[in-house]
């Protein structure tokens, strides 16, 4: 591999890109969509702005993705085979790289925090299920009823799902990647999973380089689509590989998604910010809500 461009001393402009999960519906509630990754951009935006990091820009942009019921993590997330909800998150901090991951989690609200909890113990990178449970207890995060984060929406997509008794179908991820002006990237990504999935399964989603990293030296990425044929390919670290021989976010972006494509053989998407803050995108489903904010923009851009 060819060595990246050295990263300069200084403040950098900070910058922000989020995306609402390839597999959302192009014919249903676009604009309830874009509402929703606007106020996620916003969110996190103004974390950076006040000079504030990262990673707690990340984790706050994701957050009111996991509140908002009409994406697939937190609260709307899509139902098992059984009928319950479990979900996986990872966050990513790219200079010393530490990350944090949970999966098949069921009774907390927002996952990516007790993700981020997870990193910041410095002990563990990923915890899972009951474990996962008892150290959001340990936090101090209060426990969730399931049944509070299941919506309607879901149940009758569960129903559905279960009538023609279909294999799993991909459900959508969120996710969101920023730089500050410390120069410092993080990437985070949560998600309920896929609609009828095996309890128990995990996703990309909670395994860092495949739906989740960051590389401040680099770029950063959170990944959404067929968790199995994205951590085939290690598609988050791959797209940071392409991104480092070409110094071009566009076209690593693109080339990752082909890759996802023709050896992981699946579908997908992933959004992209290199450190110098240019961004890039590239999905292979009909849809995959993005949207992004700089100083120089003025405000939010949802252009989809």
């Amino acid at each position: 591999m060819t060595p990246g461009p050295t990263r300069p001393a200084g403040p950098r402009v900070p910058c922000i890109i989020v995306h609402g999960g390839a597999g959302a519906d192009p014919g249903e509630g676009r604009e309830e969509l874009r509402d929703g990754i606007r106020a996620a951009v916003v969110a996190g935006f103004a974390v950076l702005e006040r000079g504030g990091r990262s990673l707690e820009a990340v984790e706050q942009a994701v957050r009111v993705l996991e509140d908002h019921p009409r994406f697939n993590a937190g609260r709307g997330s899509v139902l098992t085979e059984a009928g319950t909800i479990e979900m996986d998150a990872s966050i990513m901090e790219g200079d010393r790289l530490d990350c944090g991951a949970v999966a098949a989690v069921a009774d907390v609200a927002n996952p990516i925090t007790l993700a981020r909890g997870v990193l910041e113990s410095r002990r563990h990178v990923l915890l899972v299920g009951d474990g996962a449970s008892a150290f959001a207890r340990r936090l101090g995060m209060p426990a969730c009823a399931p049944e509070q984060l299941i919506t309607d929406r879901r149940r009758a997509q569960h129903a559905e799902w279960m009538r023609k008794q279909a294999v799993p179908a991909g459900g959508g991820t969120v996710g969101a990647v920023a730089l500050d002006r410390h120069g410092t990237i993080a990437a985070a990504t949560s998600t309920g999973g896929m609609v009828g999935k095996l309890p128990g399964r995990v996703g990309d989603s909670a395994v860092i380089g495949a739906g989740t990293y960051a590389d401040s030296t680099i770029g950063g990425v959170s990944c959404t689509g067929d968790g199995e044929a994205t951590i085939r390919v290690v598609l988050a670290r791959r797209a940071l590989e392409y991104l480092k021989e070409a110094d071009d976010p566009h076209y690593a972006a693109h080339v990752a998604i082909d890759l996802l494509v023709d050896e992981g053989r699946g579908s997908g998407g992933l959004i992209l910010l290199d450190w110098r803050g240019r961004l890039g995108y590239a999905q292979s489903t009909p849809l995959m809500p993005v949207g992004w904010m700089t100083p120089a923009r003025g405000g939010p851009e949802v252009p989809f």
